[in-house]
């Protein structure tokens, strides 16, 4: 019996290594490629770790395109969709944990079937009202379609619905009015889920492409993740794609998302073991 048990746990721990390793295999390619000269890349022999460090191409990927301005529109476009869909996100979990008016099942059976709606079902009708709107290639084009998520709400009236009744009930008597009891009360106790969420937004708004890719026209507007599609028309007249400087951008655009995710993590998976399953 102790056989199989230490069999069953081996294999499980080989399992979870191949699984890990298989999901690291392409941030650590796109790392040391992002580190090696264009004449290794180009060799006929792949290599596991660059025979020479080129740490300028760091540098020449920056400056290959207008980095700085689509990192300035991607710092823009993500805080301005955290500040919009967290606090549209907060209320409407509220009023469908706690609010008691007719039909909120209804419209909450309503959002969790935009759930199975993919984006690119809506983007057409979507980019139609922003064109109306004068939106396209603004930033309000680009903030204002993402002011609010339907996993997100789901993933806030889960924590909610989870918080006694009663505490609401003594902060009415005290005086408290209802953004009070929101944001002073409901918000701080559902902190794990809160920061988990805020966390979902700015990877998702960070790393969107085709959005940004639709609504977006001139170059003043373009962010991060287009500017990578960028660089490879940096380099014209080459025969060989410079991969090199192309998987520095990558690198240098995605460093910001993993810092985040690494400080946050216990964030996240508190936020998923109490709420998510209830």
């Amino acid at each position: 019996m102790k056989s199989i048990r230490l069999l069953f746990s081996t294999s499980r721990i080989f399992i979870a290594i191949v699984i890990t390793l298989l999901m690291f295999f392409p941030l650590y390619w796109m790392l040391i490629t992002s580190l090696k000269p264009l004449s290794e890349i180009s060799s006929a022999v792949p290599t596991l770790w660059p025979q020479t460090f080129v740490w300028s191409n760091f540098k020449e990927a920056f400056e290959a395109a207008p980095f700085a301005t689509y990192t300035m529109n991607t710092v823009i476009k993500t805080i301005g969709i955290l500040i919009i869909k967290l606090n549209v996100d907060i209320l409407a979990a509220y009023a469908f944990a706690k609010g008691n008016f007719k039909g909120r099942d209804t419209l909450f059976i309503i959002v969790l079937v935009a759930l199975m709606i993919p984006n690119e079902v809506t983007f057409i009708p979507v980019y139609v009202m922003m064109s109306k709107l004068g939106w396209i290639d603004t930033y309000w084009g680009l903030i204002v379609p993402s002011a609010v998520s339907a996993y997100g709400i789901f993933l806030l009236r889960q924590a909610f619905k989870s918080i006694n009744s009663d505490v609401i009930e003594a902060a009415k008597i005290d005086g408290a009015n209802r953004f009070q009891i929101i944001y002073g009360i409901m918000v701080p106790m559902a902190r794990p889920t809160v920061i988990t969420l805020a966390i979902f937004i700015v990877i998702g708004s960070w790393n969107a492409y085709f959005w940004p890719l639709i609504v977006t026209n001139s170059e003043n507007m373009r962010v991060l993740t287009m500017g990578i599609v960028m660089l490879k028309q940096a380099f014209p007249g080459t025969e060989v794609a410079n991969w090199n400087i192309i998987m520095a951008a990558s690198a240098i655009t995605m460093a910001p998302i993993v810092i985040l995710f690494v400080i946050a993590q216990k964030y996240i998976m508190k936020a998923m073991a109490n709420n998510t399953f209830k």
